[in-house]
């Protein structure tokens, strides 16, 4: 036969007592200290400081360019110590385009740290790409580019959106298929050699008068050349074309 004590609360081990109470105290704190100890999710706030600085980084144009960013995450292995308030910026010398980096840095705490996060910022928009071989020193025509959607971001240099930029000018290199067309692979068509005879035209308000003048310089269509007139005056003026030389009175 087996018999049983029933202990009034009073009447309970001290030992029983306490690990109550520990069991108690663990349900009611484990919630809070995980939350002070839960990291910030730095990844997502360098994602929300660089879309809000993307807006104003990209290139004006007449249709927005569609942005995407992508951001990655700090090493598991790294330790930060508790921060009250964390800034994001942008470190020197870097650029909110293609492949970056945003700084992180504790401005409210006991110790000081400064980390960065990388970041890939990829701006999707119309561009000229060409179509065909281009050997370089070829003057661009319409027919050897088309226009297709590229990232703009892939690479630093700028976009040649507008025709104006490289119509008729020379390839500075050779061009391969698919290339976009950015600045620095045109440059300007030389048209004429130093000793050429050109036509000089001088434009005022409401007037046009030309004359007759032997180039000193080469002839670069858009860019300015010496003259000398018949009269043997000195002049510099725009390079329209082949043969004219433009001055503005």
């Amino acid at each position: 036969m087996y018999s049983s004590i029933l202990l009034k609360p009073s009447q309970r081990s001290p030992c029983l007592r306490l690990a109550s109470l520990c069991a108690a105290a663990s349900l009611l704190c484990v919630t809070p200290v995980q939350a002070q100890n839960q990291e910030p999710d730095f990844s997502a706030m360098a994602l929300k400081w660089a879309r809000g600085m993307a807006k104003t980084a990209q290139p004006q144009t007449a249709t927005p360019l569609r942005l995407e960013l992508t951001v990655g995450a700090l090493d598991s292995r790294l330790k930060l110590a508790p921060c009250g308030n964390v800034e994001a910026y942008m470190p020197p010398g870097a650029r909110l385009w293609g492949h970056s980096r945003v700084g992180l840095r504790c401005v409210d705490g006991m110790s000081k740290w400064n980390v960065s996060i990388p970041l890939t910022l990829k701006a999707f928009g119309p561009a000229w790409v060409v179509r065909g071989q281009v050997m370089a020193g070829s003057a661009l025509a319409q027919s050897d580019v088309v226009s297709v959607e590229v990232d703009w971001a892939e690479d630093t240099s700028p976009v040649l959106l507008d025709p104006a930029l490289w119509l008729g000018q020379t390839a500075a290199r050779n061009l391969s298929t698919g290339q976009v067309l950015r600045q620095g692979l045109v440059r300007p068509t030389q048209v004429f050699q130093a000793g050429t005879q050109v036509r000089v035209v001088a434009q005022g308000p409401g007037f046009e008068v030309s004359s007759d003048g032997q180039a000193l310089s080469v002839g670069v269509v858009g860019q300015m050349t010496r003259v000398r007139m018949d009269n043997g005056r000195i002049t510099s003026g725009t390079v329209l074309d082949a043969r004219t030389v433009k001055i503005d009175l």
